[in-house]
């Protein structure tokens, strides 16, 4: 889930076009397990995101710093328990959603 100094920076056009740019390169494949896991959903900062890095294009929207990650693959890279629900999704704010048919996977992150 984002955190409070990220959201605004989550909703940007800047981070939407940035994200669907690396899907769409990785053709929705996790670049660690390459699909074995599930499709690539999320666009993982490998630097993770501070409030002292969170206006550093560099840091936000590097090429270099990103990576497309399936659900268990980013799941695993935070250390933190297996996704429980396939039917959730996070949305462009960062909330925990349903998932549904009219859901766009360039809103996952």
């Amino acid at each position: 889930m984002a955190k409070d100094f990220a959201k605004e920076f989550y909703q940007s056009t800047a981070w939407r076009k940035t994200r669907a740019y690396i899907f769409n390169k990785q053709h929705g494949v996790c670049e660690r397990c390459h699909g074995e896991n599930g499709p690539g959903e999320i666009v993982h900062h490998k630097i993770y995101l501070t409030p002292f890095n969170i206006h550093d294009p560099a840091i936000t929207l590097g090429e270099d710093n990103l990576e497309l990650l399936c659900r268990v693959c980013h799941a695993i890279e935070h250390e933190s328990e297996l996704p429980i629900d396939k039917n959730l999704m996070f949305d462009e704010d960062g909330n925990l959603v349903e998932r549904s048919v009219n859901n766009d996977n360039n809103n996952y992150y």
